[in-house]
Order: C-alpha cells, then structure tokens, then sequence
C-alpha cells in the first residue's frame, strides 16, 4: 500500500485512448528492438528526437486489468482504486505529484507549476512527438506537455531487472514529471542525444530527472493533506532495482555489448541510483543542479 486509505477523488486526473497528433513512427518491436531502443529512450525525453525507428507492436500483459476508458466519469475514485490498480496508481502518482510539485517549484526555483498532461493508453497512440507504441516505454512528449504511459510497460521493466513494486511505478511517473518541470524551466532542450557521453547535457538532463523524482518522494509523504503514506525502506529499495535496470551501463551488458560511457545518453547504473537518493534525501533542487546554473533556493 502506497496511498493514504479514505481518500476519495471527484475528478479525472488522465486523459485515455488512442491520442492525436502527427505521424512518425517512433517505437522499435518487441524485447530485442526495445533494448536498442531503451538506451536513448527509456525514462527519456520527447521519442520523436530521434528518428526514424520503427518497428512491430509487440505488446505485453498486464497482471492487472486496465481501468475502464469512459470519458466524462470519474474511473479512479479512491486510495484502493490506485492502490490495487496499475492505471489507477499512474493518475493518482500524477496528483501527488501535481501537489508536491505547485508546492516546491516557486518555492525552490521561483516558478509556476504548470502541470503537464498525463494520457494512459493501450497498444499505440499518436502524439505531437510522433506515435509510439508500448515498446516505446514512458516518455514525455515536450510538443504537447503530456507524459505517456501504457501500463503493459512494466510486466517488461520486471523482465529487463526492474521492479515491479507500485513504488517503482510511481517514481517512473515522477521522472517523466521531471522532464515537465525541465521545460518550465528552459532547460530541457538543452539534451543533445548525437552528443552522447557519461557527462553529456543529454545524461545531465536525465540524472536530473531522476532526482527530481527523487525531490518527489521527499515531500509526498509530508503534511496532513499527503497522498502517500510514509515511504520504506524497502519501498525506496525497489526504486533503486529500476534506477539500476536501466542504467546505460546495464542496457549495454544486457544488449551483448561492452560497457561505452562515450555512448550513454541516461547515466549509468550507479549514476542514476544516486541521483534519485540525492533528491530523496535531501527534497531540494539545489542539489539536483547537474547542470550547475546555480539558480535554486537553498
């Protein structure tokens, strides 16, 4: 259990479906396309920067069925609902996120939250970044400030070493937040993936995100109005298991590769472990300054 029990919700937090926008395929097919696709990927920023990667839609099973797609009625009505339900758990993360982050953004960087889109869907969906599939993993699409989640998604996080613990989910949706609040902020495109290394803008960018995610976990747990119960160790531990699945030191093992640190466009294993305790240990901005503008509120 993550969410607080006896808390109820009166509105729609996603957005469900298919999606609009313009075309370019953007996913690669199944396990093996995705390990390529992961390095520059997962966790990422907008999938349409690179390109021309197309592939089959391969999809996988959810050991939860979806919440229902009904437009106008409230799907994910309380704690259990996110709490026993993986679409429910992405929506309400999102709310807990929406509340800590209206908090800390003007407080810590003085700016507005403005909070982003979050759309769940199944299969495929076309974007203002291109379409994607499930393939594709979560991602944050900058042309139309929405973060894109099909659920299917972590049956495969668990296969490539990840966990599947609700709290690792909800730190997925916390990074892919942090590529929102990099835009408010004027910093984001600053990632450049064709200048790839271990300290490139592009990883300096998603070691951000990941302790932004960290910042998150910090304050969500805090006030009489929180959404999350206080967080355990072992809850913190199997974020860590993700934060490690996806290093790109561990893709480039898991991909029969050898290790290239002049090729990482996310951060290693241990790199971006430590960038998400940074932001959970501490809850301050200043902290995740990877890109040293020295800006924050101590």
């Amino acid at each position: 259990m993550t969410f607080r029990e006896g808390l109820t919700s009166s509105s729609n937090r996603a957005s469900r479906g298919g999606g609009g926008g313009r075309g370019g395929m953007i996913a690669g097919g199944g396990i093996g396309g995705l390990l390529i696709v992961l390095v520059a990927l997962f966790f990422g920023i907008d999938p349409g920067l690179l390109g021309g990667l197309t592939g089959g839609g391969s999809t996988y099973d959810t050991q939860e069925a979806p919440a229902p797609s009904t437009d106008g009625e409230v799907i994910c009505k309380t704690a259990e609902d996110a709490n026993t339900n993986t679409e429910c758990r992405l929506e309400w993360t999102a709310k807990s996120l929406d509340q800590v982050w209206t908090e800390q953004l003007p407080k810590q960087a003085g700016i507005e939250y403005e909070a982003p889109g979050l759309h769940l869907f199944n299969q495929t969906v076309s974007t203002a970044c291109g379409q994607a599939s499930s393939n594709t993993g979560p991602f944050f699409c900058p042309a139309d400030r929405t973060a894109y989640f099909d659920a299917s998604f972590f049956s495969l996080l668990e296969q490539l070493g990840g966990s599947s613990d609700p709290f690792a989910q909800e730190y997925i949706v916390a990074h892919e937040f942090g590529h929102s609040i990099q835009q408010l902020e004027g910093t984001l495109g600053l990632s450049d993936y064709e200048n790839p290394g271990a300290d490139s803008n592009a990883v300096k960018i998603e070691l951000q995100a990941d302790c932004y995610g960290g910042i998150w976990a910090h304050h969500a747990a805090q006030g009489q109005d929180a959404f999350l119960e206080p967080i355990t160790n072992e809850q913190v531990a199997s974020a860590i298991q993700s934060t490690k699945a996806v290093g790109d030191d561990n893709i480039q093992k898991r991909s029969g590769g050898q290790v290239r640190p002049d090729q990482w466009t996310h951060g290693s294993s241990e790199q971006r472990t430590q960038a998400f305790l940074t932001g959970y240990e501490t809850g301050s901005m200043a902290s995740c300054d990877f890109l040293e503008r020295g800006v924050y509120q101590q």
